[in-house]
């Protein structure tokens, strides 16, 4: 039998492949930095053929390095999986539990989830990351995180989604406004012409394009938000409208005597909430779980 890379190897060339910087890729595994070249040179001797490109100021990926690489990641984030399934299996509502929230969710939401989590499963810890949702679905990918919580639609055909409620989408326009006239808006094409969004990246911002049967666009203004806060201090300001999430209405981010917050005419724009996973995931229970808890978290702010 020819010898094979043992885990640690394959873990430095993961590693080493998203840092493509040595001291990082040192850091990220918790050894120095010889230890991490030294064990990346033997792998390179046990498969024969040359990983990466190197010089005193760059790494690069040589194409079968990135392709080994690719397979790695599966290979680490597995067993780890296999070493979770291990530990759940004798107490599945314990340990830590790796949760990646978007930010269009996490200051709306989490206050309420966090205490009840606290409050049902204490020996639960939860570690909590808040990114847009690329990157935390590479995170997961890579098994940094067990789950996340998204907003629907996105393209999740290889995970696991649970969805949880849906989030209508509110419109938000300065009190006066003559577009915000009656108890109910009307989203019409001069309303959409006038939109504020959020810059590239946020989902919510494909969410209201898709709702609003918009192309890919900036806003007449040329001027794009980077969170819903100063998306609603642009508003406030009379730069334009928006469409903000009824969470964010709830929790009292658009609260102000200059602005004015309306649901829409049914069909509604809106958004779905869900939780999502890798396929692979030993944690089932802790996935049904957490998303029954974030369910009841949901009913308590309504």
């Amino acid at each position: 039998m020819n010898p094979t890379p043992t885990l640690k190897q394959l873990q430095y060339l993961v590693a080493l492949s998203e840092q493509l910087n040595f001291t990082r890729a040192a850091e990220s595994c918790f050894v120095t930095q010889s230890t991490l070249s030294a064990g990346l040179k033997q792998l390179e001797r046990l498969l024969g053929t040359q990983l990466l490109e190197r010089d005193r100021q760059t790494v690069l990926m040589t194409p079968i390095g990135a392709e080994v690489a690719e397979r790695a990641r599966t290979i680490v984030t597995a067993t780890m999986d296999l070493a979770d399934h291990a530990a759940a299996a004798q107490e599945p509502m314990t340990g830590l539990l790796r949760l990646g929230v978007i930010p269009t969710i996490a200051p709306f939401l989490l206050p309420q989830c966090v205490r009840l989590l606290h409050d049902r499963y204490p020996d639960l810890r939860l570690a909590l990351r808040e990114d847009l949702t690329a990157n935390l679905l590479s995170r997961m990918e890579d098994g940094q995180l067990d789950f996340a919580l998204i907003a629907l639609p996105y393209e999740t055909a290889k995970l696991l989604v649970e969805p949880l409620f849906d989030d209508d989408l509110w419109v938000i326009g300065r009190k006066g406004d003559p577009e915000m006239d009656g108890e109910k808006i009307t989203v019409t094409q001069s309303l959409t012409d006038r939109l504020l969004l959020l810059e590239e990246g946020h989902c919510l911002r494909d969410h209201i394009l898709y709702a609003c049967k918009a192309s890919n666009r900036g806003t007449s203004s040329g001027m794009e938000a980077t969170s819903l806060l100063t998306l609603v201090q642009m508003i406030e300001s009379g730069l334009g409208v928006g469409l903000v999430p009824e969470m964010a209405v709830a929790s009292g981010l658009t609260k102000s005597p200059n602005l004015v917050s309306r649901p829409t005419v049914k069909p509604s724009p809106k958004r779905t909430i869900a939780l999502v996973a890798r396929r692979s995931t030993s944690r089932l229970t802790v996935f049904r779980s957490v998303a029954d808890l974030i369910r009841s978290t949901k009913l308590e702010i309504d």
